[in-house]
């Protein structure tokens, strides 16, 4: 209540410098009042519901598995799979032991348990992931599925305390390799969705599906997506990617185009983003034009990564309707991460911050509308025929007409309750001359920097009770900027 309260603040004095006279002041004060009285109602709305499976447990050992990993036996524990489900449901499980296997699909009505003592192995073969319609990095293509699938299904659960074991190091050596290559042929931007990989969970058009307790580790790409896809509870996952290595775009968390999301009780360390929500990227994201809505991220840690909370970089079906409370930073690169890019377009809006803390973290605020360009915007070299390249490669090549459309808004975002030490940096915002970023407030934030940072093309930043502490005495720095006032007061000596 006490966020909301704060907002209620806000929105209150706003109202107050805007009405015209003093009846319809008072009357919008006692509108607001009534709104602010109590949390938005979607927030108790979001997640899977509970619902029963059948009793009839179907081990895959009954079924040949192989539980040594001396071999593949994905047919094997499918067979369990695909049995139980023409039963009606119920639990498939294992008996201790390892099982090496490319990738499986849940379906409707069944308890995929991994119990203690068993461990799952992501075979080392891309063969081993057929390939099916899904959507890579916010571009819809063939990709190979994930270890483990739910595809266009209803009431599912997966869990247990054993381990879900990726394998992902010999897809992170293929990936830079292949970078290596691609980049002396100018092919940076399109690197990332020739490099084949798998993820390891992927919940895609499904409903009420349950991801609890589980350990994962080794991720050949992203870890957890979940797209297009409502009212799914991801809770009480560890994700540890950093394990021989680092993989490259080992994401933990990634909601992606889906509405009525629960994550919760995670804990995650990877090596780039920590919990993402994406929206598609470009002229194909513009065309699916499916949003993410009504995401609730609670009591979480974010270790090592690219962002402890991130929006986009794909942000073109539109972002909105975010809490994200109680999450822990521990040597993430960026806190609050907003990326998209000129061609992306989309709004990222009503996202709610609070309970924060973070400690050694690169950047407590880190926003761009053109992030990474090498990446983001893809142009063919020349002695290529576009007629004659892949069609993933064309869909990237599409350009966004006008060119209006491209340009991504971002605004309303509210952060409360935040305590940040040990950043290099504490705040860097970029917006656009076309695009202002538009409505920060902060409240009851503490940052300890090495150094403040800076705000372009910003407006009407409100700050409450907000102090920052840098070692290098440095303020934060303003540029095309208009309704924003970091006073003397909120400078603290260190």
């Amino acid at each position: 209540m006490k966020f909301y309260t704060i907002i209620f603040s806000f929105f209150l004095s706003v109202a107050l410098l805007s009405c015209k006279s003093e009846d319809n002041s008072q009357k919008e004060v006692e509108e607001i009042s009534k709104t602010a009285e109590l949390e938005p109602e979607w927030i108790s709305k979001v997640g899977a519901e509970d619902f029963q499976t059948r009793d009839e447990i179907f081990y895959v050992n009954d079924y040949d598995a192989i539980d040594d990993g001396s071999a593949l036996t994905t047919e094997a524990i499918q067979k369990a799979i695909d049995e139980c489900a023409k039963n009606g449901g119920g639990t498939v499980s294992f008996r201790p032991g390892k099982y090496l296997s490319g990738s499986i699909f849940i379906k409707e009505g069944i308890r995929f348990n991994i119990p203690e003592g068993v461990e799952i192995l992501g075979s080392e073969s891309i063969a081993d992931y057929p390939e099916i319609d899904t959507r890579i990095a916010g571009v819809e293509m063939q990709w190979p599925a994930a270890l483990i699938n739910v595809l266009d299904q209803e009431n599912v659960i997966i869990e247990g305390d054993g381990l879900v074991d990726g394998q992902g190091k010999v897809y992170w050596d293929y990936y830079w390799n292949l970078r290596e290559e691609y980049e002396a042929k100018g092919l940076r931007s399109i690197v990332d969705y020739d490099a084949k990989r798998p993820r390891t969970f992927l919940v895609q058009e499904s409903k009420n599906v349950f991801l609890k307790d589980l350990n994962i580790q080794r991720a050949g790409f992203w870890t957890v997506q979940v797209l297009y896809s409502e009212y799914i509870t991801v809770d009480g996952l560890t994700i540890r990617n950093n394990i021989g290595g680092h993989g490259p775009s080992t994401d933990g968390v990634d909601i992606d185009s889906s509405k009525w999301i629960l994550v919760q009780n995670c804990d995650v360390d990877c090596n780039d983003d920590n919990y993402c929500l994406k929206a598609g990227r470009d002229w194909d994201g513009q065309r699916v034009d499916r949003s993410t809505e009504y995401v609730v991220i609670r009591d979480c840690i974010a270790r090592r990564g690219a962002g402890l909370f991130t929006l986009g970089s794909e942000t073109a079906g539109d972002i909105r309707h975010v809490f994200v409370s109680n999450v822990k930073g521990i040597g993430t690169s960026n806190g609050l991460n907003i990326k998209s890019a000129m061609t992306r377009g989309g709004t990222v809006e009503d996202i709610y911050l609070q309970d924060i803390e973070m400690d050694s973290v690169r950047t407590f605020i880190e926003v761009s509308m053109n992030w990474n360009p090498s990446y983001s915007y893809t142009k063919l070299p020349e002695g290529y025929d576009i007629d004659s390249v892949p069609e993933r490669w064309q869909t990237l090549l599409k350009k966004v007409e006008p060119k209006s459309k491209g340009i991504p808004t971002f605004k309303n975002i509210y952060l409360s309750n935040i305590d940040v030490k040990g950043v290099q940096r504490a705040i860097n915002v970029n917006g656009l001359e076309e695009s202002y970023i538009d409505n920060f407030y902060l409240n009851n934030v503490s940052i300890q920097a090495e150094t403040a940072g800076h705000i372009s093309y910003s407006r009407n930043w409100n700050l409450e009770d907000v102090t920052i502490k840098t070692l290098d005495s440095s303020r934060v720095k303003l540029n095309h900027t208009s309704g924003i006032n970091f006073s003397d007061e909120v400078y603290v000596n260190p």
